[in-house]
């Protein structure tokens, strides 16, 4: 399927995993000194990496988070317990350095870079803000599509060009974290259709809803996918039918992370539902994705389970913005380093496994 010029080149410099980088990979870990096998999931994302990289040591130098900011026009149905100024002040706070994402980022060494995809206001100049505005947030998915085809193609570019620049400066890590109050309808209603589940079971209480906002909640979500009718098949329909601006902007994002040939780290629900989007747009690029955590939201673990992915943490987090995956950057960055720097048996000096049973 043709999308655009942008679009279309990079999917298809989406490759496989390199094959021979990760059988090399695998032997250097059967050489180093420690039973095999003995780090666990650790040894498995150090052989991921080497595949991603198409390096046997692959190495992470520098680590990005990408946080798409971006409104939703659903809100007009009263799903979100939380008013829709919240995005504009939460961008705010980010470009301040006192939102949850700036402590763990810190924390990881990871820079960050926030982008206004959509935000329904104008918000002021800043050093730390990218202006790629798609619109003054979505339209009512509930009534119509969530956006224009055009619109919903220039996310996906504005995410790749992100992803390129990130790399092109030296990211060998890239994270993408989101805000956006509505977003997670938007994101149980992507799950829904990109794999066959009831919005009952994809819909959660988002920012807090009672027993009969959820109910609610899950009535507009149908009424959603009834009226837009979105093809399963394809990622871009899904995103302009029922999709965030954010969200395109995250998957497009992952679809740059992949044709550089370097691992996603995919958040919680919204990250999902963006990591959902672009493996129907290709489906090769879902091996470069690492699922940070397990999110609270129901739909979370609908949407990995559909692309075959086991979360690295379980915490409880429901947050966003890009939080999870920012913890989980230290357990990749651990994979890669006790590959390329632990000791084999034989610069150690240590006596291997016999091979003699006892």
């Amino acid at each position: 399927m043709t999308i655009s010029p942008l679009v279309d080149m990079t999917v298809e410099s989406i490759s496989p995993l390199d094959e021979e980088a990760m059988a090399a990979a695998r032997a250097r870990q059967d050489t180093l000194t420690k039973p095999p096998g003995s780090l666990g999931r650790l040894e498995d994302l150090s052989i991921m990496l080497a595949g991603m990289f198409g390096d046997p040591i692959p190495r992470i130098n520098r680590k990005s988070v990408i946080l798409a900011a971006g409104d939703h026009g659903v809100v007009a149905e009263g799903v979100s317990a939380y008013p829709q100024e919240v995005t504009p002040q939460m961008v705010f706070n980010f470009l301040r350095g006192g939102a949850g994402i700036n402590v763990l980022a810190r924390q990881a060494g990871a820079e960050i870079v926030i982008l206004d995809a959509g935000v329904a206001a104008d918000l002021e100049p800043h050093p730390l803000l990218r202006s790629v505005k798609v619109a003054y947030g979505t339209a009512n998915m509930a009534v119509g599509p969530a956006m224009t085809r055009e619109q919903a193609i220039r996310c996906l570019e504005i995410g790749i060009e992100a992803a390129r620049e990130q790399i092109g400066e030296g990211a060998d890590l890239i994270a993408c974290g989101d805000m956006g109050i509505g977003n997670t309808t938007a994101s149980s209603a992507i799950t829904s259709v990109a794999t066959g589940a009831d919005p009952s079971i994809t819909t959660g209480r988002g920012t807090g809803l009672d027993d009969p906002g959820l109910a609610h909640k899950v009535e507009v979500i149908r009424r959603a996918i009834e009226v837009n009718k979105p093809d399963p098949r394809d990622g871009l329909d899904v995103l302009t039918k029922v999709g965030g601006l954010e969200i395109g902007v995250l998957a497009g994002a992952m679809l740059g992370t992949a044709a550089s040939h370097r691992p996603v780290v995919v958040d919680g629900f919204i990250s999902g539902a963006a990591a959902l989007i672009a493996w129907l747009i290709s489906p090769t690029a879902r091996d470069y994705f690492i699922a940070a955590h397990q999110s609270v939201e129901p739909g979370h673990r609908v949407g990995l389970d559909a692309m075959g992915l086991t979360p690295l943490l379980d915490m409880g987090m429901r947050l966003g913005e890009g939080t999870g995956a920012a913890l989980a950057m230290h357990l990749i960055e651990a994979a890669a380093l006790c590959l390329a720097e632990m000791a084999t048996f034989a610069e150690a000096g240590v006596s291997e496994r016999s091979e003699d049973e006892e």
